[in-house]
């Protein structure tokens, strides 16, 4: 947990510190002096008397007490000095700056441990090492540019890379995006970005804490701790976006070469996010436009009005927003047609309103309040206004910042013209406002926004189980693929309904147990996992003499332990899965079934336990969804009973969460009836 001695420190030790600014101890140093920090400011380097004006302690054994050492020493150095501040000196935070930890050798990652073994000896905290260091209101702790003026109306920033955080920070700055307070966790050795997280809303203050969080990470060592705090952040008023880097294997190796941690798996990240309410990015600008968009109030519907006085980029940015799921709806009554007789000839105002090049501020604020008063299916407004330089535009851009303020409908500024009209975009972030440069990126980002579901119940109310039956399969059962009886028994147990069928050892048991379930029927092989590779799967079989001479094919093939007769049934194919993921927990999958699954590759994802909703929300994101809801005539599938076949896995899992692997596929879907023909359950009773 981050402690007072970090947060608010009264006096600072630069351990290392330089008269070389070009170096972080020297260039952490000046930014300190820069910033003003009003406590106590020392230094320690080996060889100086004075750096920058400040007396040094060649011998760190001689400085007085110190709340907070900031560190950038070769690693091999740092335990010992650490040690020294600890127990000497009553230090309880530490910023360590060195790389040559985790990320670079298992001798590193042996340092790195003793000196978190040392911090949690004294209850301390510590951050890095390999990082650029922390900003808060009180100190700039970091040896980076920029530096930039903090406000708490601005972003609390979190990122487990410095450099990335530079780079974020200067490509959100000129945009008018501020930052209340910045941290860059490097190899997260004690502290890592959900600690942060969950001191953020620990100690959330409603009157004065930051309402956007932004995250840059490239693993989650603790996602169920992301996941509460993220949530909770979420449901106190609070917006987060996050860049989850290392998606792909090169990627993920990349990160872990990075920060000395494996990278977490990209499907578990995004069941993460969208679980939390997380709006996740995928790169610095994607991360500064939605971060931009947080800035504004939210969108009520999905109804955008396009403002411009450029015809080009309106259209852009009409494209961006209909294929993102938004709509510019046409505007064609009574008001539309008052409002073009207060623009000059040749404007137009069926959405995009286009007022022309020679449009005037006070043609653009009477559009404005049309849009905010008259047109009742506006949601919000995206001005874009740029200039070829001919004449100034300040009175435009005032205008826009006049309005943004009385509008009840929030009202997105895009500016193009960062180079030509820059004095008066400073001027307009001057007074407080964030605004796009480019339409498309900011359409695709209103669009996310808008688009990410708030967080999903903490303890979503599932269907109950017969726990004490699930229980008794799973203690007495081995490692490994669960026979169909067990698995039969888990469904009943757990209300997923199934096809009949049986389980038979010899042909005459075949015969009869097909008679029983009826003509035609399935029969497949028990034993082999890809039971079609095999030749293990026989449909259509039609007597009891087709039976007998498929049982005696299918006993014969290798690892065949018995053989699975079922009724023929039809419908559409569906599946329905879990897979549990070490640290994040069980997903559980949904998708077409049969082959599409692995062909198309149609996929819905969620993070146990689901809610209902959280189960329609994957239903209705698969690209096969109207398939489900049916199309061309054929009658679709029921989603409610979809859903309750995924809400009951996920009461199966909370019972027995041994289960590693789970498949019903597939499931046979007609109407209101689903029902599962093929299932394999595995579990491991050593999952870590």
């Amino acid at each position: 947990m981050l402690n007072k001695s970090l947060l608010h420190p009264e006096s600072i030790v630069v351990v290392g510190g330089s008269n070389d600014t070009h170096k972080p101890g020297g260039a952490i140093l000046r930014n300190l002096i820069e910033s003003r920090f009003k406590g106590r400011l020392y230094v320690t380097n080996l060889k100086e008397s004075e750096v920058q004006g400040i007396r040094c302690y060649q011998d760190p054994s001689q400085l007085p007490d110190v709340d907070l050492a900031i560190i950038a020493i070769a690693a091999k150095f740092i335990p010992e000095t650490v040690g020294l501040l600890a127990f000497q000196k009553n230090t309880r935070a530490f910023i360590i700056l060195s790389a040559g930890f985790s990320e670079e050798s298992h001798e590193g990652k042996e340092l790195e441990d003793k000196l978190v073994s040392i911090v949690n000896h004294v209850n301390g905290t510590l951050i890095g090492p390999n990082c650029i260091g922390v900003l808060t209101p009180d100190y700039a702790g970091i040896f980076t540019k920029p530096i930039p003026k903090l406000d708490p109306r601005g972003c609390d920033f979190i990122s487990g890379s410095g450099a990335t955080a530079c780079f974020i920070m200067e490509a959100g700055i000129p945009n008018g995006l501020t930052f209340a307070n910045v941290f860059s966790v490097g190899n997260s050795a004690q502290v890592g970005a959900e600690e942060i997280l969950a001191f953020l809303d620990e100690s959330f203050d409603p009157e004065k804490s930051s309402r956007v969080k932004l995250l840059y990470l490239e693993n989650i060592s603790k996602p169920q701790m992301l996941l509460k705090h993220a949530s909770s952040l979420i449901r106190k008023g609070c917006r987060i976006a996050a860049v989850k880097a290392g998606s792909s294997e090169a990627g993920s190796r990349a990160a872990s070469s990075h920060t000395g941690a494996l990278a977490s798996p990209d499907v578990a990240v995004d069941t993460l996010f969208r679980k939390a309410g997380i709006v996740r990015c995928y790169g610095r600008e994607d991360l500064i436009s939605v971060a931009s968009v947080f800035m504004y109030p939210p969108l009520k519907g999905k109804n955008i009005a396009v403002i411009t006085h450029a015809g080009g980029p309106a259209v852009m940015l009409t494209d961006a927003l209909s294929n993102h799921g938004l709509s510019v709806p046409r505007i064609e009554d009574n008001s539309a047609k008052e409002l073009l007789a207060k623009l000059f000839p040749g404007s137009s105002v069926a959405n995009p309103i286009d007022f022309l090049a020679t449009g005037t501020a006070e043609q653009l604020g009477t559009i404005i309040d049309y849009c905010d008063k008259k047109f009742n299916e506006i949601d919000g407004m995206a001005v874009i206004f740029g200039t070829p330089g001919l004449t100034e535009v300040f009175d435009v851009y005032k205008v826009i910042d006049e309005k943004m303020m009385t509008s009840r409908k929030p009202i997105f500024p895009i500016l193009p013209s960062v180079m030509t009209a820059s004095a008066e975009i400073s001027d307009f972030i001057q007074r407080g406002k964030t605004f796009f440069p480019d339409e498309v990126t900011f359409g695709k980002a209103l669009s996310r926004v808008y688009y990410t579901p708030g967080p999903a119940p903490a303890e979503p109310e599932l269907p109950p189980v017969r726990t004490d039956v699930i229980r008794n399969i799973i203690d007495a059962a081995t490692d490994g693929y669960l026979p169909p009886a067990a698995i039969q028994t888990l469904m009943d147990a757990c209300g997923i309904p199934r096809a009949g069928e049986a389980v038979v050892t010899t042909r005459e048991d075949a015969a009869k147990a097909a008679a029983r379930l009826g003509f035609p029927v399935v029969m497949k092989v028990v034993g082999p996992v890809h039971k079609s590779d095999v030749g293990g799967v026989m449909l259509n079989i039609k007597d009891q003499a087709a039976v007998m001479a498929e049982f005696d094919r299918m006993i014969t093939v290798k690892d065949t332990t018995a053989v699975l007769v079922q009724p023929m049934l039809s419908g559409t194919e569906l599946f329905a899965g879990a897979k549990y993921e070490p640290k994040f927990g069980h997903m559980i999958l949904c998708g077409m079934g049969g082959i599409f699954i692995e062909v198309l590759k149609d996929v819905s994802a969620g993070l146990s336990p689901l809610s209902k909703d959280e189960a329609l929300t994957m239903i209705r994101n698969l690209k096969s969804y109207k398939i489900i809801q049916g199309v061309r005539g054929q009658k679709g599938i029921s989603e409610e009973a979809f859903a309750g076949i995924l809400v009951r896995l996920s009461s199966l899992l909370e019972a027995a969460p041994e289960i590693v692997e789970l498949d019903f596929n597939p499931l046979l879907g007609k109407g209101e009836i689903i029902l599962a023909v093929d299932a394999r359950i595995r579990i491991d009773k050593k999952k870590s």
